[in-house]
């Protein structure tokens, strides 16, 4: 079982424990949530390359007291050549999920660092760039000890992963997936970090390291080019706000899913949840059943927002809600169709000595994203477009310039008691029901968060290395939780007692008093780390 760490001063917690010790050394250093989050950001991709990439796309909630939340969304938009014409002209029927033209959208999570840290200076944050990503560029050139999910992550990936252009060069060990235990270097992404501190984040998207990629990327037959680079820029956005018994949550808006999480959560919360045994047949039923409702609204609502009909906040009314609540059967299992799929994906979150509150996900979409590894720069670029479809009547058709539907969401709740909670998951469709385990076992059932985090969970659908439909239970539960659940048309698929198919989640509490409480998943490498 996973204990919960105490602290005072501050606290981060990572799937991998050297990205939480990035933090909290910029925490002890007097560097603020947002200064530390930008060092766990760049550590990350190093440190879990199979998990994320700086080739990929990011999501913040930040928090300061006194102040309304706000949303940085660093999500990069379809390249202007990336059209239906362009991959039916290639003769395909959908776009590919690995290689070039899977890379069709701009990395957008080094313009949500920069744009972190903007309101990082205007706290107060004094800390250079270079010292920020100094732990990252020291892991990309002398390396670091590969964990056993980047190594078994790699040998199930490896047939669609194989000879893309650069993969074999960084990712394997004379043609083999790296041991767990040996030592892993990746040289080009160390001069790239370098560039970086030395140049400034902008570089990704206005100088050199920018025209380098964009070379890359057309040589290798990406759409994308120079131009959609440079017409990239991170947003600040108004989180979703829903209330609850216990406070106000907060999540992202479209094109995330975070509309799922906070539906869920107050489905539950009007089915009184906590009045049923949190280690029961009735709270997995009734989360299960919740989620299959709030997948619903998803699948005929969230994407781009700029081509959605109904407005992501109102999908949170509380008329909806109610009407959803009434409709999950206790007794019965709602018919299930397929889920979103998979999500390579972290989360990770900071809270500073003074309160402030950083939740952060950053992500390739597929393991390795598409695959490809830019000669010049060592960059792993994500395959987030590979969702968009070709179908002109499709919710998410393709269109140039447009931004893909994110299963990402970051979660931050402000609880009646004066409490505040950073929360999240990695793991596509996962992410909102390990949410509303987290949460609901956190805050409904007074659980601390590193127990609450490691009790055993359920997957209902496709996420992370699952690619099935059914609900997944870990091998932990009762077996009579697990007949109960299939006398009530639950299709079940058993996996291991701490099975990473559930994702990595974690949580992080702090007090009115200023004390804090946190705990990573024992389903990953990372630790909750304070002080």
């Amino acid at each position: 079982m996973s204990r919960s760490l105490r602290g005072a001063h501050g606290m981060a917690v990572a799937p991998h424990f050297l990205a939480a010790r990035s933090a909290l050394a910029v925490l002890r250093e007097g560097g603020n949530a947002l200064e530390a989050m930008v060092a766990a950001a760049a550590t990350i991709p190093v440190v879990y390359p199979h998990m994320n990439s700086i080739g990929g796309d990011a999501f913040w909630l930040v928090h300061v007291p006194g102040q309304a939340p706000r949303a940085i969304d660093a999500c990069g938009a379809a390249a202007g050549l990336a059209s239906v014409e362009f991959y039916r002209a290639r003769g395909l029927q959908a776009i590919p999920f690995r290689g070039a033209l899977a890379a069709n959208t701009v990395a957008g999570t080094v313009s949500g660092w920069r744009l972190a840290l903007d309101l990082a200076r205007d706290l107060g944050g004094r800390l250079p760039l270079a010292r920020l990503l100094a732990d990252a560029i020291g892991y990309a050139r002398d390396g670091i000890e590969v964990t056993r999910s980047q190594t078994e992550t790699t040998r199930e990936k490896l047939d669609g992963l194989a000879a893309q252009p650069g993969f074999d060069k960084t990712y394997l060990a004379s043609g083999a997936p790296p041991a767990t235990g040996s030592r892993f270097r990746q040289p080009r992404l160390a001069v790239t970090l370098e560039q970086l501190a030395r140049a400034g984040l902008e570089d990704f998207y206005h100088g050199e390291l920018a025209r380098s990629m964009a070379r890359d990327l057309e040589a290798l037959g990406s759409p994308l080019r120079l131009a959609d680079l440079e017409a990239h820029r991170a947003q600040w956005r108004v989180p979703l706000a829903m209330p609850h018994s216990r406070g106000t949550l907060h999540n992202m808006p479209p094109p995330t899913q975070g509309v799922v999480s906070l539906l869920t959560l107050g489905i539950l919360d009007r089915l009184r949840v906590e009045d049923v045994d949190p280690a029961g047949a009735d709270f997995v039923h009734l989360c299960v059943e919740a989620v299959k409702q709030a997948f619903a609204v998803r699948d005929r609502h969230v994407t781009d927002p700029a081509y959605m009909d109904v407005d992501g906040q109102a999908l949170l009314a509380s008329d909806r809600i109610d009407a959803l609540a009434a409709r999950v059967d206790r007794r019965r299992a709602a018919p299930w169709g397929a889920g979103r799929g998979p999500g390579d994906t972290i989360w990770m979150g900071v809270i500073d000595g003074e309160g402030r509150a950083a939740s952060f996900i950053q992500s390739l979409y597929h393991e390795y994203g598409s695959g490809i590894v830019l000669e010049e720069s060592g960059v792993n670029w994500q395959n987030r477009g590979c969702s968009f479809s070709l179908d002109a009547r499709a919710l998410n058709v393709l269109r140039p310039g447009r931004k893909p539907f994110h299963t990402l969401n970051p979660a931050l709740a402000l609880l009646e008691d004066g409490r505040t909670m950073v929360y999240g998951n990695m793991g596509g469709d996962g992410q909102p029901q390990s949410q509303s385990a987290v949460f609901t076992r956190t805050v409904a059932f007074g659980m601390p968060p590193g127990e609450a985090i490691a009790a055993p969970r359920w997957l209902l659908g496709r996420t992370w290395g699952a690619p099935s439909d059914t609900l997944k239970l870990e091998a932990r539960f009762p077996s009579g939780v697990v007949e109960e659940l299939r006398q009530r048309g639950h299709e079940i698929e058993l996996l291991g007692e701490y099975d990473e198919a559930m994702g990595h989640a974690g949580a992080i509490l702090r007090a009115p008093d200023g004390s804090l409480e946190g705990g990573a998943d024992p389903r990953s490498d990372g630790e909750a780390a304070g002080f």
